[in-house]
């Protein structure tokens, strides 16, 4: 079964994409990664605050040590909460580029226009095939109007795109007024692909300790369903392509995102959960699907579900939502 698809660029033998986490935190995860068939890979991001925290650490050492005492036990910043540094990270990625045949992605994450772009360029030079640049940004100051959030994060996009040569692909977040709207100014600006959605990590409050704390929670095959909506409706509107992160667990679920008109999906808490091999198993169960119900090869399957040729695009729409409520007649009392 052919299952080659055509993602931000790239002929990809498969739709599966190994998301940003730790398993290619290594050179030998990351060659675990492809041996079981991950078609691209996408390290760890970097951080636009530990960018900005190293330039800031290192002026401080540069400058501060003539104003001290000589007997200063040192002048080094102090250790970093990150994985790796800048400079880390680029080395790692020009290792794992190296060890590897797969198209291999830089991911950068930050919202503001500043010195950290440069890194977009840097990770170009240190070999990375493409950027995947996480645009996760919560708003809470009220004085902000969404239009100048969007304009700034707008400019980052441009920024980027101006700066290397190669593929951009754009991880956005459901919260947006209109994301019809964004997303096609994202691509207007130099988005070769959107991937949907990046993922918050809600604050929960602990009783005993009195104290707001946040957990990492994997995802599950239930995250997917939001994810579809906007997929279906972005699929021939906007001029780049589309891939989902968030509730890829089976091959199903694949299958779904891609009828709705992914053209790639990125799976990262399955692999976690089962090991870089179940990427073996997507694949294998994929084929024997599209084979069961005839389909001559992957690319058939992308969109057919989409808003602009679902043959009920009403479930897609506020009608589909008014129809739920109004006709939901939940469990009768006796």
């Amino acid at each position: 079964m052919d299952l080659t698809t055509n993602y931000m660029g790239f002929h990809l033998p498969n739709p599966f994409i190994a998301g940003a986490g730790p398993l290619s935190d290594t050179v030998a995860g990351a060659r675990r990664l492809e041996d079981a068939g991950a078609s691209m890979i996408v390290l760890r991001s970097l951080f636009e605050e530990q960018i900005t925290a190293e330039s800031l650490a290192t002026h401080q050492a540069l400058h501060e040590p003539a104003h001290s005492f000589g007997e200063a036990a040192t002048y080094l910043p102090e250790p970093s909460e990150f994985a790796v540094g800048p400079q880390e990270y680029l080395a790692h990625l020009q290792r794992v580029r190296e060890a590897v045949d797969a198209p291999v992605l830089a991911s950068l994450n930050g919202t503001t226009p500043g010195g950290w772009l440069e890194y977009a360029r840097l990770a170009e030079q240190a070999g990375a095939d493409g950027i995947e640049l996480n645009l996760y940004v919560l708003n809470a100051d009220p004085e902000i109007e969404g239009r100048l959030i969007e304009a700034r994060l707008e400019s980052v996009i441009r920024s980027v795109s101006e700066a290397v040569h190669i593929p951009v692909a754009v991880k956005l977040s459901p919260f947006f007024t209109s994301l019809a709207n964004f997303a096609s100014r994202a691509a207007t600006v130099g988005a070769d692909a959107l991937v949907l959605y990046n993922r918050y990590f809600a604050a929960d409050v602990d009783l005993e300790m009195l104290a707001a704390v946040t957990h990492l929670h994997l995802s599950t095959s239930a995250d997917l369903l939001p994810r579809l909506r906007w997929l279906a409706i972005l699929f021939d509107r906007v001029e780049a392509s589309l891939a989902v992160t968030g509730g890829v667990h089976t091959a199903v679920d694949a299958v779904k995102a891609m009828m709705c008109g992914a053209s790639a999906v990125q799976t990262t808490s399955a692999l976690l959960l089962h090991g870089p091999e179940h990427l073996r198993r997507l694949r294998t169960d994929l084929a024997a699907w599209l084979e069961e119900n005839e389909y001559a090869n992957l690319r058939q399957l992308v969109g057919s579900l989409s808003l602009s040729r679902c043959p009920n695009p009403q479930v897609y729409e506020r009608a589909n939502y008014m129809h739920l409520l109004q006709t939901w007649q939940g469990v009768s009392a006796e």
